[in-house]
């Protein structure tokens, strides 16, 4: 498919825009991604997520055995969190394919700003020293979210009308 008409004319916007909006449907699709492994760990794996092999030196396992309760919560929560993952990074995919292409700005904000929530809640607990995680925890969210702001930035410039300083608008 031509995106570059009827809604886009070609120019250098028109580059940005088309970049920008791939890089970030990309992204999103990492998300994707990330939530699909998510759920799939925690059904069929080590019962954690990625990069997360025990809690306080408990596997899934040995979770259940101690207190099968808590560990049939945890794999409530670990499921339901995937969930939220996936269809954030379906609702961005389509925002940022369809709706940034076609130059609305209310695609764009919602396309920025779902993941943003999301990781500004998610993201400091892991901070927080209550349990030890490894790279491949974050590593795969932390690319894939350097792919979504080098998008969200290309597709602002070619959002911006021919001319327009960034400071102006």
């Amino acid at each position: 498919m031509d995106i570059s008409s009827p809604f886009l004319p070609r120019n250098m916007n028109n580059n940005s825009l088309r970049s920008g909006s791939l890089l970030m449907t990309l992204g999103a699709v990492a998300f994707i991604g990330y939530g699909i492994v998510f759920l799939f760990r925690s059904l069929y794996g080590s019962g954690f997520e990625l990069g997360v092999d025990t809690l306080g030196g408990l596997s899934r396992d040995s979770l259940a055995a101690y207190n099968a309760a808590l560990g049939a919560y945890v794999t409530h929560l670990h499921v339901a969190v995937s969930g939220f993952i996936i269809s954030t990074g379906i609702a961005t995919a389509l925002l940022s394919w369809y709706g940034v292409r076609a130059r609305m700005w209310w695609a764009y904000l919602g396309a920025v700003i779902s993941p943003v929530v999301a990781l500004a809640i998610a993201l400091p607990l892991h901070y927080m020293g209550e349990f030890e995680v490894g790279f491949w925890h974050l590593g795969p969210i932390y690319v894939a979210v350097l792919v979504f702001v080098v998008g969200v930035i290309l597709a602002f410039m070619g959002l911006r009308p021919q001319g327009t300083p960034a400071a102006a608008m």
